[in-house]
């Protein structure tokens, strides 16, 4: 499925009156950050006013993880803020008639950036994406009823992998440790990830180009 049809997919969603979320699952290195920019910017240019707004702004900063002695876990389900990611979704369901700021992940500092996201009244859908949307433990059920459909994404294994490993390198992990990482933080966040594959609305295989 294409990139055109993926976005006519997520136009359908779009009513009036009301703003529409569409959610984007898939373990870590899938793709899910690119494809919900791509999508983000063919909906744009067809002329729907969309907000991409990623989970990942809802990562704990490492003063928390150190303080929680998961520094070491971190993209581990519970390194996240799930309750203030929820409490966001349901803002941006309800309130129509101001701007909303939302945190985003600057990926060089690896930290969570406060109100870096301005969602304005006009926005008619939001596209998030995150690991764990599809969890099924506290407070992810609430997340998924909160969004109108969630999707998820999935790669070959090895290319993901690959990817992952490639994207710990590039921002300053030396190789072994890169691969270490891959091996002992993200495949099981994967494998927790994938497990949930079959309660999402749609499939996508999607080729990241990057």
């Amino acid at each position: 499925m294409d990139i055109t049809e993926l976005a006519t997919r997520a136009e359908a969603l779009v009513r009036p009156g009301r703003r529409a979320i569409l959610g984007i699952a898939g373990p870590p290195g899938a793709g899910k950050t690119t494809l919900a920019r791509e999508m983000s910017e063919r909906l744009r240019a067809d002329g729907i006013p969309v907000a991409h707004v990623p989970m990942d702004g809802f990562h704990l900063a490492d003063a928390a993880l150190v303080e929680l002695g998961r520094l070491a876990a971190k993209g581990a389900i519970d390194t996240f803020d799930g309750f203030g990611y929820l409490a966001l979704l349901r803002r941006l369901r309800t309130e129509l008639d101001h701007d909303i700021f939302a945190p985003d992940f600057e990926r060089t500092l690896e930290q969570p950036l406060a109100g870096a996201l301005t969602i304005t009244p006009d926005v008619r859908l939001v596209v998030t994406e995150g690991n764990y949307l599809l969890d099924e433990s506290d407070p992810w059920p609430a997340v998924q009823a909160a969004m109108d459909q969630v999707w998820f994404v999935d790669l070959e294994q090895d290319r993901r992998r690959s990817r992952l490993v490639d994207r710990h390198i590039a921002f300053g992990k030396e190789p072994a440790a890169a691969r270490a990482w891959v091996d002992e933080v993200d495949e099981p966040n994967a494998r927790r990830v994938t497990a949930r594959r079959h309660v999402a609305d749609l499939v996508v295989q999607h080729e990241p180009q990057a």
